[in-house]
């Protein structure tokens, strides 16, 4: 039996059914394996021209995935090449955490949230224990199956850390999620970065929406400064030796009660340290874990309960966003020319600490003053009127981004010393 055919003999094994999204190296699929009858999720990743060579990031995806065994971390069952891509073969995954978050027919209470925020940070620490940086946190990469298991997926971006000296590219993570020494343009880095990005996921859970939406890296660090105060010597002593440092104008902090009106004091406090400036100083995920806030009334829904958006006819695709289908994952700043202004934005800004100068949202407010600010359970996610306006595109990356992008990591690959 030649080559070909074998690989032809194991691509005949799945029957492919419907794409489920198109991300930034190729296309998902599902699919029924036909020698078990389970349903799998299939990424058929583009190899591009010859002369490219291997694809650094399929094959870093691969060796580590194979090696992370953890019921919060995505199972690959299978990989093989087929007419020149690469095809991995994953456990299916019923949806994800950004459509829980973006259901307006789904309400999450207090203990729903702790749960799936708990199954993240269990995932993510695992990772850490074997001294693998996720890099690409967000809510569409943590993937719900048909029980309620959250369970983190896409490790192209993942990768080995814990030298002193190893470099990285600082151009990871969604910009909406992306630390601000990443901003600051670090390349020496550790698991400080995953921290900072579950907090921006935990806080998505809390508001039902994304936390910091910044327009370009530069305003990303500016919606920070806004929410947390600019960062001072004695909270960052660090912060003026980063490459890409400079000034911002000195801006106070906004009170984390006003930032998140529903939130109990234990949630308040483990949002503070998740959100500490300081890399050295940030809270780990084991720390967190270890938060009285998961141990403290409600304890976490059990998975198997948790709230979930209905099933979809098979023709439509169950990963889409319902607001905008098209979009996969992303990594880097969107293009310059991308349109990024909405309609009515004033009463959709991603940043919770503009409700009274910057944006003048009165509904948002008059429900925040409600509160009494004690530590009660009160619902966390409110259906507020934001959720009248069209949300803000999230950021896309463009053939060029795409290709420096795969560049830096091929180096990383080639170079991990």
């Amino acid at each position: 039996m030649s080559e070909n055919d074998g690989e032809k003999k194991v691509a005949d094994r799945y029957l492919k059914r419907e794409i489920l999204g198109e991300g930034t190296y190729g296309v998902v699929y599902k699919a029924i394996d036909t020698k078990t009858g389970q349903v799998v999720a299939i990424k058929k990743i583009r190899l591009g021209k010859q002369k490219e060579g291997v694809n650094f990031t399929a094959l870093r995806e691969i060796k580590l995935l194979k090696e992370l065994h953890d019921p919060n971390i995505i199972e690959l069952v299978d990989a093989f090449p087929h007419k020149g891509n690469l095809h991995l073969v994953f456990e299916f995954m019923e949806t994800d955490l950004e459509a829980v978050i973006r259901d307006r027919n789904i309400f999450l209470s207090p203990a729903d949230i702790k749960s799936y925020f708990q199954m993240t940070l269990k995932g993510l620490a695992f990772c850490h224990r074997k001294w693998v940086l996720h890099r690409d946190m967000k809510p569409n990469n943590l993937l719900i199956s048909s029980n309620g298991q959250l369970k983190l997926g896409d490790f192209g971006l993942a990768r080995i850390f814990g030298s002193p000296d190893r470099k990285f590219t600082h151009q990871v993570f969604a910009r909406w999620y992306r630390a601000p020494e990443l901003l600051f343009g670090t390349k020496q880095y550790g698991s400080g970065v995953d921290v900072w990005a579950a907090a921006c996921i935990f806080a998505e859970l809390l508001l039902r929406r994304p936390f910091l939406q910044g327009t370009s890296d530069i305003d990303q660090l500016g919606k920070i400064f806004q929410a947390f105060g600019t960062p001072t010597p004695s909270q960052w002593p660090d912060l003026v030796y980063l490459p890409d440092y400079v000034e911002y104008q000195t801006v106070p902090s906004q009170p984390l009660r006003k930032l998140f009106p529903m939130a109990s004091d234990d949630t308040l406090d483990l949002l503070a340290k998740m959100f500490t400036y300081d890399p050295k100083v940030r809270i780990t995920v084991e720390q967190a874990l270890e938060h009285r806030y998961f141990t403290s009334a409600p304890l976490p829904t059990e998975p198997a309960k948790l709230p979930r958006p209905a099933p979809k006819r098979e023709s439509v695709n169950p990963r889409a966003s319902d607001f905008n289908p098209l979009e996969g994952p992303t990594v880097l700043s969107p293009p310059r020319k991308t349109r990024r202004v909405m309609p009515d934005r004033e009463g959709f800004d991603g940043n919770a600490n503009q409700l009274d100068k910057i944006h003048e949202h009165s509904d948002f407010r008059q429900a925040a003053g409600n509160y009494t600010g004690k530590n009660e359970q009160v619902p966390m996610s409110i259906d507020f009127s934001v959720f009248a306006s069209r949300p803000m595109s999230r950021p896309t990356i463009n053939s060029a981004d795409r290709s420096h992008l795969k560049r830096k990591l091929d180096l990383e690959f080639q170079h991990p010393e």
